[in-house]
């Protein structure tokens, strides 16, 4: 079985790292002059690199060779999602005082730490605030709101961006080019706003088109994989409301989910499209601010047709 590509061009040192130089430049010069903190926060959104360059952080801290096959006693990765149990944290505490078997620290990467039962972020807290000179500690989540500011305010926090279409584009196309995959820039462009900044999603969606496709891949190509709507059409519904045709809007709209378009996948490529169009079109900023609010409604297929009618009936006022 061929490895996966995430897998593959997983990386490995902080020049790897894509998208995230204000971080990876501040922890190689921290670890450079020895400026170790004992407990770091790694924040941000799924498949920025949050994991990664705790890896990496914790290879680089112990002066270790980081190789696909790297494993070590003394780099211990635990998931909160399935550890989250107070019993597991104390479990953890009383390990943390054994010295490390032969790194010069211990670390710990704890993954969506804001699983964590409340008792368990107590536990934790009290090893945070006296911890063991040989350990370290690396926390990430997605989710920020969730971690208690007692455990955020005894770590160094570093926040991960989603990474720029033109980023993860780039991206994909080193290692398209590395892996031979004849795929469209249009194509990668696509899979890069569909990945919403996710390096690892970018990567593996690569994959999977990679996979079934056949002959250079096109835009075509993704958007089947992904029951997306024509981008062209979606770009024909925002030009539609620019040009105060909102009927012919609604009837697109309606045309995309006769063909059996998801109304949530419509609203999500709407969002794309007019974000692309309202800076020099600043009238849809209204719009755009009434669409991002419909995929938390009852019925958003209902409401987007809602939406847009209404702004046909303002048309003929």
């Amino acid at each position: 079985m061929s490895q996966a590509l995430y897998r593959r061009y997983r990386s490995r040192g902080f020049d790897e790292v894509v998208g995230q130089r204000h971080v990876t430049d501040l922890l190689a010069s921290a670890i450079k002059s020895g400026a170790i903190s004992h407990a770091y926060l790694f924040t941000g959104p799924r498949g920025t690199g949050k994991t990664s360059v705790a890896r990496i952080v914790a290879h680089e801290i112990n002066e270790l060779p980081y190789t696909e096959d790297s494993t070590h006693l003394d780099i211990i990765e635990i998931d909160a999602a399935s550890n989250r149990r107070i019993d597991d944290i104390r479990d953890l505490r009383e390990k943390v005082y054994i010295a490390p078997t032969s790194a010069k620290y211990k670390v710990y990467i704890i993954d969506e730490v804001h699983m964590l039962t409340g008792e368990s972020f107590n536990a934790l807290l009290k090893t945070l605030e006296e911890p063991p000179a040989h350990t370290v500690f690396i926390l990430a989540t997605t989710e920020l709101h969730k971690v208690p500011a007692t455990i955020i305010s005894r770590t160094q926090r570093f926040h991960f961006r989603p990474g720029t279409v033109a980023d993860v584009a780039g991206h994909l196309r080193m290692i398209a080019s590395k892996e031979k995959i004849a795929i469209e820039d249009d194509a990668l462009t696509l899979i890069a706003e569909h990945s919403e900044g996710g390096f690892r999603d970018s990567v593996s969606l690569l994959d999977q088109v990679a996979s079934i496709g056949k002959g250079t891949i096109t835009a075509d190509t993704v958007e089947s994989l992904l029951g997306l709507a024509p981008k062209g059409q979606i770009d024909t519904i925002v030009e539609t409301l620019i040009n105060n045709n909102a009927r012919e809007a609604v009837q697109l709209i309606q045309s995309l989910m006769t063909d059996g378009m998801s109304p949530t996948t419509i609203i999500t490529q709407l969002t794309t499209s007019l974000s692309r169009y309202a800076p020099n079109h600043p009238e849809l900023y209204s719009l755009l601010f009434e669409i991002i609010e419909l995929p938390k409604s009852f019925a958003p297929h209902l409401k987007l047709l809602a939406l847009i009618g209404s702004r046909v009936t303002s048309e003929t006022e």
